[in-house]
This record gives structure tokens, C-alpha cells and sequence, in this order.
């Protein structure tokens, strides 16, 4: 039977976009096996292809500080990944035809993992996971039900980096984040 260890090996050999040809890592993901709790980037920068794990650099920071807000940690109770899996050139927004190729890789994640929230960080991956128009500033901290499993969006900690005064909204998305893990989740706290 599949498992995360396997398929993480199968996709470190990936060649279905370009993106292979110039990526340093695959960043296939970050967490525990059993995470009810589930964030999804848009893909990996330059320290995430560096060093082959994700929200490593300096948005990673930020976003290791809002989950032990939270009392979630990448190690012990939740699991990062991105849509697709080698950094675009220049940390451009991953074409479609690039998301689409790398999505399988994601929806296997998603099938071995069975997370009870999804949590998107940034509008690319809430426009491709929650829907094409989602706006993670006029939709704060909504939780939308996609086949029994919660859906929400928030900022990418890059956009926050870039625009501190959002913030406060984003750490607000948090709170309502670990109040739906009280409601929803059997084993994260």
C-alpha cells in the first residue's frame, strides 16, 4: 500500500512540466502522517528549493510563529505542502498547465493524509483548491464544506511580509482556525 515516504520518492523523480529542468529539490511536503490539519502554498521558493522543504525561508518564519500561536507545529500535529512541488522561475505564480500537471501529487497527499481542514495559504491556492474567484480579504476566516472536509483561505505569509497592516486579519484567520480544529478534530490538540 502507498504511503507518504513512497510517494514522496516517486515524486522526487518528477519530469511532467518544466519546472524539473531547473529546479535544485522537489518539495514534496512537511508534517506528521496523520494531520487533520492541512496548509497549502502555491509552490516553493528559493529557500524551499534549497533546501527541499516548505516555508522554509523567511515566510516560513512567519508562518511557524501564527502556528504556535495556535498550538500547531509542522513536527508534531499539521502538514505543509504546496500545488506544485519545484519552484517556478523567479517565484512567479505557477502557470496553469504547470499546477495541473503537479495536482495528482497533491491529490495523493490529500487521500493519504485525510485532513479534516485545508487551510490555503494565498489567493493562488485558494483559487485553485476553494474556487476561481475566492478573495482571501473579502472572505476572511469562511470555512466552506467540499465533500466533508473544511476549506479556508488566508494570506500567503509572503503577502503579509509585504503588507504588514494585514496581520492582524491573518492572525484573526488563525483564532477562528483553531476553534473550527476544537470543533472538528479528534487527535491535532
Amino acid at each position: 500500500m502507498m504511503d507518504l515516504q513512497t510517494l514522496q520518492a516517486q515524486c522526487s523523480v518528477c519530469r511532467r512540466c518544466p519546472l524539473c529542468e531547473t529546479r535544485t529539490h522537489v518539495v514534496f511536503g512537511q508534517g506528521v502522517p496523520d494531520a487533520e490539519v492541512l496548509f497549502v502554498g502555491e509552490g516553493p521558493g528559493q529557500s524551499e528549493d534549497e533546501q527541499g522543504l516548505p516555508f522554509v525561508g523567511r515566510s516560513g518564519q512567519l508562518l511557524d510563529k501564527y502556528l504556535f500561536a495556535i498550538d500547531l507545529d509542522r513536527g508534531r500535529n499539521c502538514y505543509i505542502a504546496n500545488i506544485v512541488k519545484c519552484r517556478p522561475p523567479q517565484n512567479r505564480d505557477p502557470l496553469p498547465a504547470e499546477s495541473e500537471a503537479c495536482m495528482p501529487w497533491l491529490r495523493d497527499q490529500f487521500r493519504l493524509l485525510r485532513p479534516k481542514i485545508v487551510v490555503c495559504l494565498g489567493r493562488v491556492a485558494a483559487q485553485r483548491l476553494i474556487r476561481a474567484d475566492f478573495s482571501v480579504t473579502k472572505e476572511p476566516g469562511l470555512f466552506i464544506d467540499k465533500g466533508g472536509v473544511l476549506f479556508m483561505g488566508t494570506f500567503h505569509p509572503a503577502a503579509l511580509l509585504r503588507n504588514p497592516a494585514q496581520k492582524p486579519d491573518a492572525f484573526a484567520d488563525f483564532t477562528a482556525l483553531r476553534d473550527k480544529i476544537g470543533e472538528v478534530c479528534t487527535h491535532t490538540y
